[in-house]
């Protein structure tokens, strides 16, 4: 399967992961650089994008997302546990490749996520 993330330059600087799965492309904004062994990053989960967005590199120049967005790693990965509460998947990457995990934890009543990398 198919993985990209996207750079953003939009209102507020961020990377856009996106795991080709079940039909669509599985989102989340990534606030910050991704993370190395160990470390922990934010991830918001968004809504499911069309795969063909996977492949989206230019300008957005109106509404929600304004700005522009470039591909800065793309590849394929393997999904590797998938629960409602754990993504587990290895990237085989330009730039990154290893083992990450998703984990979505509640706070104030929301949902949110943490992307950790836990291997090479």
């Amino acid at each position: 399967m198919r993985f990209c993330v996207q750079e953003h330059f939009a209102r507020k600087h961020h990377f856009d992961l996106r795991l080709e799965m079940e039909g669509v492309a599985k989102s989340w904004a990534i606030p910050k650089e991704f993370p190395e062994r160990k470390e922990r990053r934010l991830a918001i989960q968004v809504e499911d994008h069309s795969i063909d967005y996977m492949d989206f590199e230019g300008e957005i120049t109106e509404g929600y997302g304004k700005g522009l967005v470039k591909i800065w790693d793309k590849g394929e990965y393997e999904l590797l546990k998938k629960t409602d509460r754990e993504i587990k998947f290895r990237l085989m990457g330009q730039k990154l490749k290893g083992v990450y995990t998703l984990l979505k934890f509640e706070k104030a009543g929301k949902d949110y996520w943490l992307l950790m990398k836990v291997s090479d």
